[in-house]
């Protein structure tokens, strides 16, 4: 392969940890979010925040 520096190795290892800091953190919040937008019937310009409330059918819960 090819020779890394001591100083290039701690950045990458220190890159890698931040990262797996915003995965572990970010992971369900975006999946929430994502479950929250309304994709039918939609442009990229019109996504709308709806969620369940607004769904039909209607979960039985919130009826």
């Amino acid at each position: 392969m090819f020779a890394l520096s001591e100083e290039s190795k701690e950045r990458i290892g220190k890159l890698i940890d931040i990262s797996r800091v915003a995965v572990h953190y970010g992971y369900l919040p975006l999946i929430l979010y994502l479950g929250t937008i309304d994709f039918r019937n939609t442009t990229n310009a019109q996504l709308t925040i709806s969620g369940y409330t607004r769904s039909d059918p209607k979960p039985s819960l919130i009826r």
